[in-house]
């Protein structure tokens, strides 16, 4: 820069001189950066093929006080293609990290080698190694005295486990690899303890069908087995018990998870199978359920107990998607009613119920209208749904009142979410458990005013993540900063004045959380199935064999745990509806073929069959004519008979009809329930109206009089034949009065009235009758017992 202030000064010699020198540098600008490249790719492939990892797989305790020794152990893995030689591992304390942010910093950049961590503790405190070996893991364990680490104020400070060595390449010593972590310092108790609420979630996905036995037991049918894997020693369910039962926590636990065990304990529950069919469970999976039971019974006595609505019903796919579809809400009101008798059914303690948690804690104004629409006036919520906007230099307490009586308890987003990922890893879960109780140090440190914060982790941790809670949890226990209280406690605190009570629009609802949302198909076919179930429940004599493990279905149909899981939603669904469609058509109409009738009048006989294991009635069968000028039932164009029919059993329901006129009359029946809508489907018949014409009759009257006639001829020849007779035998025979009853010589020709010359009523049909189709029998209904045969 001072040559170019010179240059419009200076002479032309000078000038020219300058430019000489600017047209070198710009001719070596290319091979300049060219050979500035060189150096600074040499380093980076070497940092790559010298490195080394570092896992700490323990440190205890987690919150040393004084006179505490720590001891940190782990492995270092040669990640390198070269031995790394005079190696050791050191132990380094950073600066006091003041703020929450600094610890996100941090744990971000946990093992760059790059970053400082202070300077080592002391060559007295290290493990060393004579040479690392490529791909060789060296475990290590180093114990130092709490009061070498000089750590001074109470707070959180940067923690590390460093590896330092040479290769071949760089033989100088130098960081290879580092894990820092963080070591929070409180060894006497602080001035203000912060309370802290840490939820213990007892949830599970989905396992039982709607399909239950035939017999008194109803034996349940599960979708696998997978339940009673998570029951078993060592299973997640069985640990989150066995961990949860030394733990000051507050059990949220799905009602719907205690049904399925419960029904498992029974021993009698089947397995769903590819084909369709199913399978009994395995005996020995009944102690494993009672097993469990006994254990969660003892593990949440004189704890708190919040219980979800059964079967965990998501309340942002209800909020976003069904509340449009009518019906919906009910079915979330129905799970809340149920979930109270469950839990105290099974675990015999009285639960709360007036806490309601969508998913993840994220809130809008459409979730937490459908939250507390079931009666819950209490919405767990997280603090990266429900942000701060006042730029409050700490960390509020819990509670929020929202308006309208609701109050949203915000859980603290990076204590809730420290538990998440695969820490199934020694090291990633210790690293797990010192963020968390660094963040909760850094909280209790903000101020002295005292607070309540929630922790709600994920619902359904699995056994590493378990594990790790409970490390964390154990640690606040024996902590000096914080002390435990229950979520009812928490809930009803003094809110912070200061802190935010807006409810973010549906347009901040994460998008990630939306694409997971059950589709408003979904809500759809539940408000199909139900109406099925009210027009199939009505018929029952029984209504709680159907409605019961039916309505739980339903239920189960809008379970959270279907997120990220669609088509075994959908296919869920799909299963409900097609057993409910199974079970009411056992009772239908038997098909019928066509029925002549001759005559004026008949009787037809419709069968009506139930196949249902229960007694079925208030069914109304209707036979309807569709041309009833020409056949009418029951005197109009149709007819009704009340329908009650044991299980296993027919009933054939007769119905009269009669006939104005010849041809063939399409019929309907029709079953209905007794509120007036229809119950399966018709069966369509024909009739066939063969009525007597006059023709006939004139045909048939044209014979009768021949007949007449001929006996009257006959009459009357023999008569005459009687009055010779007397002429020929003399006087004496002559003399008796001929038609004298028992008089021997009564003429032969005086016959009796004979059948069918007259009109009397006991008059037999005439040969020339057709026999009728459809019996002469009686059109009251067969009882509710006889098997009636088409």
């Amino acid at each position: 820069m001072a040559e170019a202030a010179d240059f419009q000064g200076t002479s032309a010699s000078p000038a020219r001189r300058w430019l000489r020198r600017a047209g070198a540098l710009l001719t070596g600008a290319p091979l300049l950066a060219g050979l500035l490249q060189l150096p600074v790719a040499a380093p980076a492939q070497a940092a790559s093929s010298d490195s080394v990892s570092v896992s700490l797989d323990s440190l205890t305790p987690s919150a040393p006080t004084d006179g505490d020794t720590l001891t940190v152990s782990g492995t270092v893995t040669n990640n390198g293609k070269q031995a790394v030689t005079d190696a050791h591992v050191g132990l380094r304390v950073g600066p006091q990290l003041t703020t929450r942010s600094d610890i996100d910093s941090v744990a971000r950049h946990s093992d760059d080698p790059q970053g400082g961590t202070g300077s080592e503790v002391g060559d007295k405190y290290e493990e060393k190694f004579d040479k690392l070996a490529p791909g060789v893991a060296q475990h290590f364990s180093i114990s130092v005295p709490v009061d070498k680490l000089g750590l001074d104020d109470d707070g959180v400070y940067e923690f590390g486990v460093a590896l330092s060595g040479e290769t071949s390449a760089r033989p100088w010593p130098r960081v290879l690899g580092i894990q820092r972590t963080f070591l929070p310092w409180q060894p006497s108790d602080a001035g203000t303890k912060t309370r802290t609420t840490f939820l213990w979630p007892l949830l599970s996905t989905v396992h039982m069908t709607a399909k239950t036995g035939a017999g008194d037991l109803q034996t349940p049918e599960f979708l696998n087995d997978d339940l009673a894997k998570e029951l078993a020693p060592g299973g997640r369910l069985a640990q989150m018990v066995d961990l949860g039962k030394d733990l000051d926590v507050t059990w949220v636990i799905d009602p719907d998870l205690l049904a399925s065990v419960d029904a498992m304990a029974v021993g009698n529950y089947r397995l769903q199978a590819a084909d369709g069919t199913s399978t009994p469970g395995p005996r020995e999976h009944q102690a494993v359920a009672k097993q469990w039971l006994a254990a969660l019974q003892k593990a949440v006595a004189g704890k708190e107990v919040v219980a979800l609505p059964f079967a965990d019903p998501d309340l942002a796919s209800l909020a976003h998607n069904g509340t449009s579809v009518t019906g919906s809400l009910s079915h979330l009101k129905d799970a809340t009613d149920v979930a109270a008798t469950t839990v105290k059914t099974v675990l015999h303690v009285t639960p709360t119920t007036d806490f309601a948690w969508p998913v993840d804690g994220a809130v809008d104004r459409s979730i937490m209208k459908v939250a507390t629409s079931a009666g819950a006036d209490r919405v767990i919520a997280r603090s990266d749904s429900l942000q701060e906007t006042a730029g409050l230099p700490y960390t509020p307490s819990a509670a929020r009142p929202v308006g309208g009586g609701t109050t949203a308890v915000v859980a603290d987003s990076r204590l809730s979410t420290a538990f998440e990922g695969d820490l199934t890893k020694a090291g990633a879960a210790t690293l797990a458990v010192q963020r968390f109780l660094a963040q909760s140090l850094e909280v209790n440190s903000q101020t002295d005013k005292q607070r309540s914060i929630l922790v709600a982790p994920q619902r359904m941790p699995t056994a590493s993540q378990a594990q790790a809670m409970a490390a964390a949890v154990k640690a606040l226990q024996g902590g000096t900063w914080t002390q435990p209280q229950d979520l009812t406690a928490t809930a009803k605190d003094k809110p912070d004045p200061a802190a935010t009570t807006r409810i973010p629009p549906a347009s901040a609802y994460p998008a990630s959380l939306r694409k997971q949302d059950l589709p408003r198909t979904a809500f759809e076919q539940i408000a199909r199935t139900q109406a099925k179930l009210d027009n199939f429940r009505v018929i029952l004599s029984d209504q709680s064999r159907v409605v019961t493990p039916f309505g739980r279905a339903i239920n189960r149909d809008m379970s959270t745990s279907w997120r990220g899981h669609r088509g075994a939603a959908e296919g869920y669904r799909d299963g409900v509806e097609a057993w409910l469609d199974e079970l009411a058509d056992q009772v239908k109409l038997i098909d019928k073929s066509e029925t002549k009738l001759s005559g004026r009048s008949a009787t037809i006989p419709v069968t009506v069959q139930n196949n249902l294991v229960q007694p079925v009635g208030h069914l109304v069968l209707r036979l309807e004519s569709t041309m009833p000028t020409r056949l009418e039932i029951g005197g109009k164009a149709y007819y009704e008979q009340p329908v009650e029919i044991s299980g296993g059993h027919s009933q054939s329901v007769k119905f009269t009809t009669s006939a104005n006129a010849n041809g063939r009359v399409a019929v309907i029946a029709q079953l209905y329930t007794e509120d007036g809508r229809k119950y399966g489907e018709p069966v369509t018949f024909d009739v066939k109206v063969t009525e007597v014409t006059p023709t006939v009759m004139l045909v048939i009257g044209g014979g009768v009089l021949l007949l007449v006639l001929a006996g009257f001829r006959m009459y009357t020849q023999r008569k005459r034949a009687a009055a010779r007779q007397p002429e020929d035998d003399g006087p004496d025979t002559a003399a008796k009065d001929p038609a004298e009853p028992g008089n021997p010589g009564a003429p032969e020709g005086r016959l009796p009235q004979e059948s069918g010359s007259g009109s009397g009523a006991d008059d037999p049909e005439q040969p020339s009758d057709p026999a009728p189709d459809t019996a002469p029998e009686s059109a009251d209904p067969s009882g509710t017992g006889e098997r009636v045969d088409r």
